[in-house]
């Protein structure tokens, strides 16, 4: 059973930038994919982020491009996402997510991912 910690959101003015920070368990083929998801109030939830921890190809949702930034470390134990240049509609629940790569590869679609962290709140304010 793969564990997935968030941590690292807050309240920031539109603009300026936060990291949110997830705690992997396991460095296994069932966390070979790792994906940052969110959920703003009356949306459904959306693929941000995802990296493949074995091959460390990264891939990112259009709204997203040119500002966020995922990595891991060199242990492979923690999935950064770095959010730069905040808008308000970044606003939303972000939840950490880790599952099997599907065909070689990992995709940004929530039913491919079978354990979740709780979620961390990211608020930006206009």
């Amino acid at each position: 059973q793969v564990q997935l910690v968030e941590s690292g959101g807050g309240s920031v003015p539109a603009g300026e930038s936060l990291t949110l920070s997830c705690a992997v368990s396991e460095y296994t083929s069932s966390a070979a994919c790792v994906g940052w998801f969110r959920q703003a109030p009356g949306r459904e939830r959306e693929g941000v982020a995802r990296i493949s921890q074995f091959l460390g190809t990264k891939l990112y949702a259009d709204s997203v491009k040119g500002r966020f930034t995922i990595s891991q470390d060199n242990r492979r134990t923690t999935v950064q996402l770095q959010m730069n240049s905040l808008k308000p509609d970044d606003t939303a629940l972000y939840y950490c997510a880790a599952g099997r790569a599907r065909a070689g590869t990992c995709s940004l679609r929530e039913s491919d991912y079978d354990y979740w962290g709780q979620g961390t709140q990211v608020t930006v304010s206009s």
